[in-house]
């Protein structure tokens, strides 16, 4: 009997497993909260979020309010209906359990319940249970107060009543203990938390979100009367805007359509979008519709007023230093996949493009100061596209002389799989040559880069291209930029920046990262871009001790009760080839921080302060986070 056969033979009935009830969420929590990181354990937070704003669309909450306990559990409380707590005609259970307990149950399959709904699979309260430790829910409705306790998604007794409450107090209270046993940090960010509250709260105008961190005593309040128009402003508080916010409201075919659009001097565009508040980071037929409405009406004012010299402005021209939120709330939105970052939904696109269109050429027609200025803003846009598009071809006219069209600088690796390939962006010739010598050269390739690259947040595009250091960058990396981005022709699986651990290494790196979030963000948003993490610190005892903070310094003196040998590194060019190596290069041993955007609009406000021209934010950002800052001495 051959292997094959034998194997085959052992598959019976019995191999088949069951995972009963909430099991299989345990069993592979990434496919319902995306991974057991960071990223995962706030994702449970978002499915209590989803609940409490889907009550707040519909018109039945306006105080949500979410608390980091010092035991380190999260409550999330708003002040909605309730979760039903009446027996369920099928199952003979208080619906309030079986909306724990079961995945898939729950009231958003119930359009005359929800009109609007972000949580639409029914998993989100279940999956939050069943990954918890201990999960608590209380729930005032109909004058009373219920309450219910679960431990990894089993209830711990039958739901009680606690006692009387007044008739017209209603809504739920969830508090949670992520299992530790799951996720590999069960510590809720503040910061993280702050972004998409803020977000939330800019959505849902009147809403009021609390976010309070019981241990560091913390708390914000999100409160938005003007909803969209302040999300705008609040997106270019820290550039030069044009005119003052474009905002128009259209309810079509029970498909609620509402945006905001604001210009600025910048180069960038900066669209966000959101379908039922949940953030649609790959856009879809909503951003479609919005995008084609928006070129062609500024097309159209721009020959109906004979502005236009011949060349039609294209959609990169018409969005240049755009700043816009569109959002749309529909009843049965089809999302692509579970993570429901792109709207799929065939009519929204006609809808939106005419909505934006007769909003946008009125409001041109009305202000025709603005309406000029803006179409003045694409016109120059577009000459700089025709100078930035002979900047590179010169630029791959320059690098054609090279070896293969790639930079001379860049010693390259010898595989040519890009799964198995990885760049090291290298400030310095020094460092640049340790890291030669030290790399692999079947895959580990190595590009030094001199100095301080251009601050592309401040210049235009046909200086960013004729930058010798980032046309080098764009080459070599081989999946080009803005509209000729195709990931494609990426060559490396990862692109690794490597500077020193100094304040002039930290200003190095935030400059490419600004390259990376300005022209080529795919790259970011797929987990291509990661940073090295040199050692700070080499410890001679008994052998060599590589020490990458100054905590872990703290450590170790205090095992070796102090008389040892600390050598401070100062730069990787202080490493010989083998150090650096061991240290920072070989991926058995090496530290490597993965670059992702959890929110995007945060990083936007974020690279413009301290990037921009501005300087009064970038002060008074420095001084919010000085403590937060390691001080180089």
């Amino acid at each position: 009997m051959s292997d094959k056969e034998s194997k085959s033979k052992d598959y019976k009935a019995e191999n088949i497993r069951v995972l009963e009830g909430l099991e299989g969420v345990r069993h592979r929590p990434a496919m319902y909260i995306g991974s057991t990181s960071k990223t995962g354990l706030h994702h449970l937070v978002w499915e209590l979020m989803d609940n409490s704003i889907d009550e707040a669309m519909g018109g039945h909450c306006d105080l949500i309010e979410a608390t980091i306990n010092k035991d380190g559990s999260i409550t999330v409380k708003d002040n909605g209906r309730g979760i039903p707590v009446d027996i369920h005609p099928v199952y003979k259970r208080p619906a309030l359990e079986i909306a724990v307990t079961k995945l898939h149950a729950g009231g958003k399959f119930d359009k005359s319940n929800y009109k609007f709904s972000g949580g639409l699979h029914g998993v989100g309260i279940s999956v939050v249970a069943a990954l918890s430790k201990l999960m608590k829910v209380i729930v005032k409705k109909g004058g009373k107060i219920y309450q219910q306790e679960y431990k990894i998604g089993k209830p711990i007794y039958d739901m009680k009543a606690l006692g009387d409450c007044p008739k017209d107090e209603t809504g739920t209270s969830v508090t949670f203990l992520p299992d530790d046993t799951i996720f590999s940090t069960v510590k809720f960010d503040f910061s993280t938390l702050s972004s998409r509250f803020r977000e939330m709260a800019f959505l849902n105008k009147g809403l009021k979100i609390m976010l309070e961190d019981k241990d560091t005593e913390k708390k914000e309040v999100f409160h938005y009367e003007g909803g969209l128009i302040e999300f705008v402003k609040e997106l270019n508080k820290s550039k030069d805007e044009l005119h003052k916010p474009i905002y128009f409201f259209k309810e079509q075919d029970k498909i609620e359509i509402e945006c905001a659009v604001q210009y600025n001097s910048s180069y960038y565009e900066n669209v966000l979008s959101f379908v039922n508040t949940i953030n649609t980071t790959e856009g879809g037929t909503h951003v479609v519709g919005f995008k084609t409405a928006l070129t062609r009406t500024i097309n159209d004012y721009a020959n109906k007023n004979k502005m236009n010299k011949g060349e039609n402005l294209t959609g990169d021209d018409v969005r240049e230093g755009l700043t816009a939120v569109v959002s749309v709330k529909i009843g049965e939105p089809q999302f692509e996949g579970q993570t429901k970052t792109k709207l799929g939904n065939a009519e929204v696109k006609g809808i939106v493009d005419a909505a934006a269109t007769t909003a946008l050429t009125v409001f041109f027609e009305e202000n025709p100061t603005t309406a000029r200025r803006i179409v003045d803003k694409a016109m120059e846009a577009q000459k700089a596209r025709n100078a930035a598009k002979k900047a590179k071809e010169l630029v791959r006219r320059k690098n054609a002389f090279s070896v293969g069209g790639l930079p001379g600088k860049l010693a390259d690796c010898s595989s040519n799989k890009m799964e198995e390939s990885e760049i090291y962006i290298v400030e310095g010739d020094s460092a640049g040559g340790s890291a030669k010598q030290a790399r692999n050269k079947e895959n580990q390739a190595i590009l030094p880069i001199k100095g301080k690259i251009l601050n592309v947040e401040k210049a235009n595009p046909i200086k960013v291209f004729s930058h010798e250091e980032i046309a080098n960058l764009i080459t070599a990396i081989g999946c080009g930029v803005g509209d000729q981005f195709d990931i494609g022709k990426l060559r490396y699986a990862k692109t690794i920046i490597m500077t020193d651990a100094d304040v002039d290494g930290a200003h190095i790196r935030t400059l490419l990262l600004t390259f990376f979030f300005r022209f080529v963000p795919k790259l970011i948003e797929q987990g291509k871009i990661y940073i090295a993490v040199p050692p700070l610190y080499r410890i001679r005892k008994r052998g060599d001790h590589y020490v990458y903070s100054d905590d872990e310094l703290k450590k170790i003196t205090s095992k070796f009760n102090g008389n040892i040998d600390v050598q401070r590194f100062k730069g990787l060019g202080e490493m010989n080839p083998e150090q650096l190596w061991e240290t920072t290069m070989d991926p058995k041993t090496r530290l490597l921080k993965k670059v992702t955007i959890d929110d995007a609009a945060q990083a936007d406000v974020t690279f413009s302060k301290l990037m921009g021209d501005d300087v009064e934010p970038r002060k008074q950002f420095i001084a919010e986070h000085a403590a937060e800052a390691q001080i180089d001495i």
